[in-house]
């Protein structure tokens, strides 16, 4: 059987990359290929007979990888994840497409391609820089595309023939992508990648620069206000970016999520808890907001509550430490201190330095007897805790009993406005010296 050179492609892309994945699809539409992508963003009821049906109904499949783009692929159902999949199922001709900065050697790709995706850094790749966007796609159509294939299209039915072309019309009437778009999705992944290395100053100052070319980029906007939180930044800041990403969308259940820490932050629980509900509405699959809803229901004693969110964050996903780390907490608020002692030890094993969960395990140590292993821990603690800012240190030091330096470095922290003191006022780290009445004049009664 003599294979034949077809022109039908998939665009496989992670929302935040739009603009790549409508400038590829301008180009490849300019040139006469039959092009499909998700442009109106399908619902998830559809998921299986439009996207899935288009993947098998085309014989090219181009998938956007930027260093943001695998980011939820060990989520449970990723769309992206799944389309990939799909394609090596189907034997489809893939092409990756690597964007500003994507690297499949870089620790955070190598953490989402498991399993199937593994192979997916052994198909041939095209490195694509935005100021040679064009030269790119000149490549993508004579070398990548310009193949012959053996694989069977299949036919689409009625139903996904009609959603097709409803995308492909409203795709053809978009804005023709510019460079300045592009450009600000290279320092959004920039931004994105000093993110992931801790460096929230730099990745600040990257984000900021994306916003400043496209200033209706939602995802900039949130994931700016992400650093900011991260950093110990101005709360306010966060805020402010947090609510223009929801107003320009409304759906946008990771701006809920953190725009809830920001309103817990500032002792303004009921709206946290809002914040967190409005986030599972818009994706219940999201693990996050439960963890994070499960703090607020602890810290007002609803521990059974608490308990419930924690083990439906950890249904969702397994190895999310911070969620293991605060049913630990929970358990050990209700005096279970063996399956406290069993969550603190399990969220180290997934995130070795995690500084809080060793620190919290100090505390039960010493209830339980175990004095040295206490010693250890709070020697490795620190060592993991020293750059903290200065309310987190707080929090370790009031932990370990060291009641004047925890004091001392809450008047910074409060004065730097890494928190407020409504916070403070509820903050289970303090609990050791809540009683102080230093601790009362810093924070009020």
């Amino acid at each position: 059987m003599t294979g034949r050179i077809e022109k039908t492609v998939f665009i496989s892309y992670r929302r935040t990359n739009m603009p790549w994945a409508l400038a590829i699809y301008q180009h490849l539409t300019s040139q006469g290929y039959d092009v499909f992508f998700d442009y109106l963003s399908i619902t998830s009821g559809d998921f299986e007979k439009i996207i899935l049906e288009n993947i098998k109904g085309r014989a090219h499949f181009v998938v956007v990888l930027t260093p943001s783009a695998l980011e939820r692929c060990s989520e449970p159902g990723d769309w992206l994840r799944r389309e990939i999949e799909t394609a090596m199922d189907e034997k489809r001709n893939i092409v990756p497409l690597m964007l500003e900065s994507f690297d499949f050697g870089s620790p955070s790709t190598v953490k989402a391609l498991t399993g199937k995706l593994e192979n997916l850094k052994k198909y041939n790749a095209l490195r694509i820089p935005s100021e040679y966007f064009f030269e790119a796609m000149g490549r993508l159509r004579e070398q990548f595309l310009n193949v012959a294939l053996e694989a069977i299209t299949r036919p689409m039915p009625e139903a996904a023939m009609q959603v097709t072309e409803e995308h492909q019309n409203a795709a053809s009437e978009a804005k023709e992508v510019g460079q300045e778009e592009l450009t600000a999705q290279e320092w959004f992944e920039k931004g994105y990648n000093h993110d992931m290395g801790g460096n929230y100053e730099e990745a600040i100052r990257c984000y900021t620069e994306a916003i400043k070319i496209t200033p209706s980029y939602t995802v900039a906007y949130g994931n700016r206000a992400y650093a900011i939180i991260e950093s110990g930044g101005d709360l306010e800041q966060a805020l402010a970016d947090l609510n223009e990403a929801i107003k320009l969308d409304p759906t946008y259940y990771i701006a809920y999520n953190n725009r809830g820490r920001v309103y817990e932050r500032q002792g303004q629980q009921k709206k946290a808890l809002a914040d967190y509900n409005m986030s599972i509405k818009y994706n219940p699959n999201y693990h996050y907001p439960y963890n994070n809803r499960g703090i607020i229901y602890r810290n007002n004693g609803n521990f059974d509550r608490a308990l419930r969110d924690c083990n439906k964050a950890i249904r969702l996903r397994p190895d999310f430490a911070e969620a293991h780390y605060n049913r630990g907490i929970v358990r050990q608020a209700k005096g279970d201190l063996n399956g406290a002692l069993v969550d603190y030890e399990k969220a180290i094993h997934l995130k070795p330095d995690y500084g809080w969960a060793i620190a919290s395990s100090i505390a039960v140590l010493r209830n339980l007897g175990r004095e040295n292993e206490a010693k250890k821990q709070e020697k490795l603690a620190r060592e993991l805790l020293q750059k903290e800012i200065e309310y987190n240190q707080a929090c370790f030091e009031a932990i370990c009993g060291n009641i004047d330096k925890a004091l001392k470095l809450l008047k910074i922290g409060l004065k730097k406005k890494q928190a407020t003191k409504e916070w403070a006022q509820q903050d289970s780290d303090f609990e050791n010296i809540r009683d102080d009445p230093r601790f009362k004049e810093l924070v009020g009664e």
